[in-house]
């Protein structure tokens, strides 16, 4: 199922814009709704009016009546005071259709948004047959300007090209072969100011023959609305005929319908596999609906905020991370406001050993990155414990290095377990014994016993390197530590006393933090 607010987001800001958020409940069906129906679709419907007019707030009672979970309108429409002012009180999400936008081409649209939400296996409903509709619009293009075409989308990727490959040059086959543009293509398009262009304008260009390009080339900008969202790459020799210019034009027009379509369902099926992906982490089964891969793997925590916005934000760039450094599948998720990744032990691209690297190098321009990955789990129920693990280390994690697994923290953790146990007295009613004493004369007195004796057991056996942490002379020190023991009788010697007074000694410092 998918929510309405998710098929919004899948479809795109150059289709819709959410006016009225309501309530947000899954989209079963799609229904029309033409000028004065008296049937308004069944529960769970999305309902499009199409050239709605009249009483607004009377269609949106209406639907909301009708169990509708949403509505949409034309954008003048959906602005409309007497709409939102309904859509807000019956709490039902107003949506606004795009001037620019055909009432077919978003029915097209959210067919296939709603397929695949409901059936992700359907032939019907997978991204194969929308790829065979580019490589068929290729092959159209390719006829029409008689030049072999590729079609890319707005990050150099390509995703079809036609099959006439007899005029072409190195540059189109490498292109093709690699299913992107090389990078030194990319270096000197973006030189030319061909990315800018493609950004701004709607008009066929030509880009010039070159030695890294070989013959010229005629790209056609494919947008939707204001968006740009690909383009369409011809090997020519000079700019076409008008009337070919319009065609492609118009070719470029039905290429954004794909591209959208695309898009849409590539949307509904990362949301999809997030939400799997938090099913797992927080209730592992035996037969998740995710594809994991071998075991073991480890759940790492992925803390600090490179985005400095939200943490799903943050998700966004991880995984553009990941995907630069050549993960195929990432898994990452934001699960109880922090960023959590699943990995593999070892063997694959996506692993904990990578994951690593990619945080040790991101760690040297940010300081606040860290990776804390829990122990390895050889089955989906274990990957709890995992869980458990990560956000354990999260209490230490300024203690720890830019990427630590959980079994090489063990001190730390050690550590940490014992002094939570004794701050558990402090919020009883305070520590007991020598540290609170000391604590007491230093309020009391100005002195500085505490830091003293601190220090004194952080360098044992070295009074010389305690004295320096304190920036103090060595019989400073010394003679601190007699008046101390004057004070409070404790048996320093003793290894018991000593490991019981550091604990009591870093409850205390937390406590004052």
């Amino acid at each position: 199922m998918i929510s309405i607010h998710d098929v919004v987001s899948a479809v795109g800001p150059a289709v819709f814009e959410l006016v009225v958020p309501g309530e947000s409940r899954p989209v079963d069906d799609v229904f029309l709704a033409e000028p004065g129906a008296a049937a308004l679709g069944a529960p769970g419907d999305l309902v499009l009016a199409i050239g709605a007019g009249g009483d607004l707030g009377t269609l949106v009672d209406r639907c909301a009546d009708a169990g509708a979970v949403g509505l949409v309108l034309r954008e003048s429409a959906a602005r409309h005071e007497a709409a939102s002012t309904a859509a807000q009180a019956r709490g039902l999400p107003l949506v606004a259709l795009r001037d620019a936008v055909a009432w077919a081409h978003v029915v097209w649209l959210l067919r296939a948004v709603i397929d695949r939400a409901l059936g992700p296996a359907a032939p019907t409903a997978g991204d194969a047959g929308v790829h065979n509709d580019l490589f068929g619009l290729a092959d159209t293009v390719a006829a029409i300007a008689d030049a072999p075409v590729t079609v890319e989308d707005n990050r150099s990727r390509v995703l079809a090209y036609s099959s006439g490959q007899g005029a072409t040059d190195p540059a189109r086959l490498s292109t093709i072969v690699g299913r992107r543009v090389p990078p030194e293509l990319v270096a000197h398009f973006r030189a030319l100011g061909v990315f800018r262009r493609l950004a701004r304008s709607n008009e066929p260009f030509l880009i010039p023959a070159g030695p890294d390009l070989g013959r010229p080339r005629l790209v056609v900008p494919v947008r939707a609305g204001e968006e740009w969202l690909g383009s369409l790459w011809l090997v020519v020799e000079e700019i076409p005929a008008p009337a070919v210019l319009h065609e492609l034009r118009n070719a470029a027009s039905v290429l954004a319908l794909h591209l959208l379509r695309l898009r849409a369902q590539a949307e509904v099926e990362r949301r999809g596999t997030a939400e799997a992906l938090r099913e797992v982490l927080r209730r592992p089964t035996a037969d998740p609906a995710l594809a994991l891969g071998e075991p073991p793997w480890r759940v790492a925590l992925l803390t600090g905020q490179p985005s400095g916005r939200d943490v799903e934000h943050d998700v966004e760039l991880w995984l553009a991370t990941f995907r630069r450094h050549g993960w195929v599948r990432p898994h990452a998720v934001d699960l109880d406001g922090v960023v959590v990744a699943l990995v593999a032990e070892k063997g694959v691209r996506e692993s904990w050993p990578s994951l690593r690297r990619i945080v040790e190098e991101t760690h040297r321009d940010d300081p606040g990155i860290r990776a804390l990955a829990g122990r390895p789990a050889s089955t989906v129920a274990a990957l709890a414990s995992s869980r458990a693990d990560a956000f354990e280390l999260l209490a230490v994690q300024t203690r720890l290095g830019a990427a630590t697994a959980y079994e090489d923290a063990w001190p730390v953790l050690t550590l940490h377990r014992a002094v939570s146990a004794v701050e558990g007295e402090l919020h009883g009613g305070g520590l007991e014994g020598p540290v609170a004493l000391l604590h007491q004369h230093d309020r009391a007195h100005g002195t500085r016993y505490v830091s003293t004796l601190r220090a004194f057991l952080a360098r044992p056996g070295d009074p010389r390197r305690a004295a320096m942490d304190l920036h103090v002379h060595p019989n400073t020190l010394r003679h601190r530590m007699r008046r101390l023991t004057e004070l409070v009788d404790v048996p320093l010697d003793e290894p018991g006393h000593r490991l019981a007074l550091q604990l009591q000694l870093e409850a205390a410092l937390r406590a004052e933090l």
